[in-house]
């Protein structure tokens, strides 16, 4: 299975968007397609033995859109050393042929060479190396551009020219059309009254500029009405276009001498309903561009050069041009241009932009640093070690997009009505204009309905109310250090009624520290500590790796282990100096018959206390208990207190006895503790609390919260944890800080009362502006619709959702 992603032009209403779907889906070989009217991307899985990309290209553009892949990079270089247009051939043909080149266009009289690319196969570097192999030189000359925003904003212009053109020819065409109705004298010579003829022409003259500006709503509008799968450019285009037939036919009748039509040439509503909906187009792409503002300033963090050590000599190069292994060196003030680890160097570093974290972080030989974040007081040296698209910014952009591109279940509902949505409009505006035709008699009044029904009609605020939200709310969430990966995700988390805590490292802070140091059968402490520490050197446990920090703090030096074997979720088993010896908890005490009772009030006070004791035995006896705690994050309490004000039941899972567990969940006032619970079991209790009909979120770090990460109805992986926690989990957390907990729970419930928000007014604007447009109150002596306040009202709705959508913006985290 291959999984790509296009960028689909020409869709203007949640009708493109699923006569797109509809198509790709039809396709022999598609596992699921996914289009998203927002970001005008189509993400698509699909079977590579089956189809091929270029397969799915022309499935979309016989439907009427265009598609280019979404991957592809546009740059240019300056070519020296060319001195006809035979070498221009050369260079192209060169370009041409590396894999990955889309496209290569040389132009000898401005000796540029402009290439689309994709840079997951290609690099900067390859592309340079391959015109110096022909006998040129390439030098960079623009820096990678993001070829959609390029074309966003080419979109925004144009729609606004549109406008613009629209409104200057617009504005005295209704001064013409209506003055004399709002007791405006009009000149002689087009006084309907005196000339009607002459009245008539200027109006046609005036609305002959107007369609031409707005030819595309016609271009799309008839194309996609003629393929099958009508839009919101098709109900514009049969609106304005019946007006301005209507208006050339009553020409006609004045022509030969029926003046009467003078006053029902209807020019004006289609040079108005033109106008308003371009500005209303123009003011949605504008609000739309603003949703992905999140994107755009991750984007914005990355350098775009990199200073390098290559055999001795310090190189500035082009960001995509670092690989994996080079030397880079930074000096204070510098952005850090990829990952790595210093390997030269002590400063201090502001991960801020990416974590959240506000105080900079200390970093030496040995250090991980990050991409994009900024070094603040000393010259380092690191070797980077992910490069492109493996970086933890690339990561987190990649994130933030599949989850701005997802879907959630809540548009569903709303994607079944636009794809029927636009046939019946089309339907009820021809029945509508039939019965008052049949009803009244008159043709003008039926013309009146057919148009105002089909301009008011509005598929856009239905097609946009989910995407909009989903796309600020998910950038939000990136800011403040909270990562949704999806749609279905960000839904479900609002309905969380329990959430499950990992204790070690996510409600601790995952260092343990060794508190209390009991010695029985004559043993020494130093003698203890030796065996122990000797013991657990070979062990990964964090309680083993406490018991290794303390025993290195007091000096003692450890002795040759003999034999080691590790036990899961019990302890291990050791030999040392000859004598083999079990560490771990009661478990595996009470499983090798080695007798406590004598011990018993000291373990229970230790466990009562918080502390975990880890016990020592040898030849059958126990001759020591270690007592290890891990200190509680400051947060923790705090993000508790914030769960219960939501109505949030909070329970921890910990592989520490009952005793310990009580006494940590009493600190920080947990309501359920699942204690003893061996990693394999995790997944297990999640699911016990699922099956007593719960929505359970799992919360944790480490390798073994993985498949209780995937079996909870939303895993949250704390940043700081393993990769595969983070690929387990549905939200991620950048920080170690449990109040992003509550954060993404409160971030949940504002998006999804904004989605609700957005969907109740696009579903009551057209539940009411419909049946206004049809007449129904005219039908009981009320007023009727002007297609030009259809137009004002279509257009308002759409800018309104987005507006709305926009006010998440002003989300503020859980403090």
């Amino acid at each position: 299975m291959e999984t790509r992603e296009f960028l689909v032009t020409g869709m203007t209403c949640a009708a493109c968007s699923r006569a797109v779907e509809r198509t790709t889906k039809k396709l022999d070989g598609v596992i699921e397609t996914n289009v998203n009217l927002a970001t005008e991307k189509l993400n698509i899985s699909f079977d590579q033995e089956k189809l091929s990309a270029e397969d799915i290209k022309n499935a979309v553009i016989k439907a009427g859109y265009g598609i280019k892949e979404a991957e592809l990079d546009k740059k240019s270089y300056k070519i020296e050393g060319m001195t006809c247009t035979a070498c221009a051939k050369a260079v192209e043909r060169a370009v041409k042929k590396v894999d990955g080149v889309e496209e290569a266009n040389v132009n000898f009289a401005t000796e540029t060479l402009a290439i689309s690319y994709d840079k997951s196969k290609v690099r900067n570097s390859d592309i340079k190396a391959t015109i110096e192999k022909a006998g040129y030189k390439a030098i960079d000359e623009i820096n990678s551009t993001d070829d959609h925003q390029a074309a966003k904003d080419q979109e925004i212009k144009r729609m606004w020219n549109q406008f613009v053109i629209s409104a200057i020819f617009t504005v005295p065409l209704l001064v013409i059309a209506m003055g004399h109705m709002i007791g405006y004298d009009l000149p002689t010579f087009i006084d309907p009254m005196d000339n009607p003829m002459t009245f008539g022409l200027v109006q046609l003259v005036l609305i002959i500029p107007v369609v031409i500006a707005g030819r595309r709503f016609y271009t799309v509008g008839f194309r996609t009405l003629f393929k099958g799968s009508p839009n919101m450019d098709s109900l514009i285009a049969i609106g304005t276009a019946a007006a301005v037939l209507y208006g050339l036919f009553a020409l006609y009748q004045i022509s030969i001498g029926n003046i009467d039509y003078a006053f029902e040439l209807y020019f004006e509503s289609a040079g108005v309903i033109i106008t308003l909906i371009s500005l209303g187009k123009y003011l949605e792409n504008v609000t739309k561009g603003k949703t992905s503002e999140a994107i755009k300033k991750l984007m914005g963090l990355a350098p775009k050069t990199a200073t390098v050590e290559r055999d001795g000599v310090e190189t500035v190069i082009q960001i995509e041009d670092v690989i994996v292994g080079d030397i880079i060196i930074v000096k204070p003030g510098e952005k850090i241009p990829v990952d790595g680890e210093v390997v030269d160097g002590i400063t201090a570093i502001d991960e801020s932009m990416l974590t959240g974290e506000s105080i900079p972080v200390e970093k030496n030989v040995g250090s991980k640093v990050i991409g994009a974040s900024i070094n603040k007081n000393g010259s380092i040296k690191f070797k980077a070690t992910k490069v492109g698209k493996d970086t933890a910014l690339a990561q987190i952009i990649k994130l933030v997009e599949d989850a701005q591109g997802s879907k959630a279940p809540i548009a569903k509902m709303a994607d079944i009505i636009s794809s029927y949505f636009v046939p019946i409009v089309i339907s009820i505006a021809t029945l509508s204009a039939l019965f008052w035709y049949f009803y009244d008699g008159s043709f003008i009044l039926a013309l009146t309905v057919f148009v105002s029904v089909l301009v008011i009609a509005c598929p856009c605020a239905l097609g946009l109310a989910t995407p909009t939200s989903i796309m600020v709310g998910t950038g939000k969430g990136a800011e403040n250090g909270v990562l949704i990966k999806s749609g279905v995700a960000l839904e479900t988390t609002h309905r969380i009624q329990t959430i499950v805590f990992d204790k070690t490292g996510t409600i601790t802070e995952g260092k343990p520290v060794v508190t209390d140091i009991l010695v029985f059968e004559g043993l020494t402490e130093d003698v203890l500590m030796k065996v122990a520490g000797s013991a657990e050197k070979k062990s990964e446990h964090p309680l083993g790796e406490a018991i290794v920090r303390r025993a290195e703090e007091d000096g003692i030096e450890f002795v040759n282990v003999d034999s080691f074997k590790a036990i899961p979720g019990h302890g291990i088993e050791a030999t040392v100096d000859g004598n083999t010896y079990l560490l771990g908890n009661k478990k595996l005490m009470i499983e090798s018959n080695i007798a406590l009772e004598k011990y018993e009030d000291s373990s229970h006070r230790l466990a009562e206390e918080g502390k975990t004791p880890m016990y020592v035995a040898t030849e059958g006896k126990l001759v020591g208990i270690i007592a290890v705690a891990d200190p509680i994050k400051e947060t923790s309490l705090r993000a508790i207190k914030k769960l219960h004000e939501m109505g949030i039941e909070v329970a921890m899972l910990t592989g520490d006895n009952q005793r310990t567990a009580n006494a940590i969940a009493k600190q920080v006032g947990i309501d359920v503790v699942l204690a003893e619970v061996l990693p394999q079991d995790k997944a297990n209790e999640v699911k016990k609390l699922q099956d007593k009909g719960r929505k359970v979120a799992m919360v944790g770090d480490g390798i073994n919260d993985a498949p209780a990460l995937a079996q909870a109805d939303i895993g949250i992986a704390i940043g700081s944890g393993t990769d595969v926690a983070i690929e387990s989990a549905d939200i991620v957390l950048m920080r170690s800080d449990l109040m992003d907990v509550p954060t993404a729970i409160k971030l949940s419930k504002s998006t999804i009362t904004n989605i609700k928000q957005n969907l109740f007014w696009a579903f009551i604007y057209n539940t009411l502006g419909i049946p206004l447009a049809m007449g129904v109150l005219y039908f009981f002596g009320g007023p009727l619709l002007n297609p030009i306040f259809a137009a004002f009202a279509m257009s308002l709705s759409s800018v309104s959702v987005l507006l709305n959508a926009l006010r998440l913006k002003q989300f503020k985290p859980v403090k």
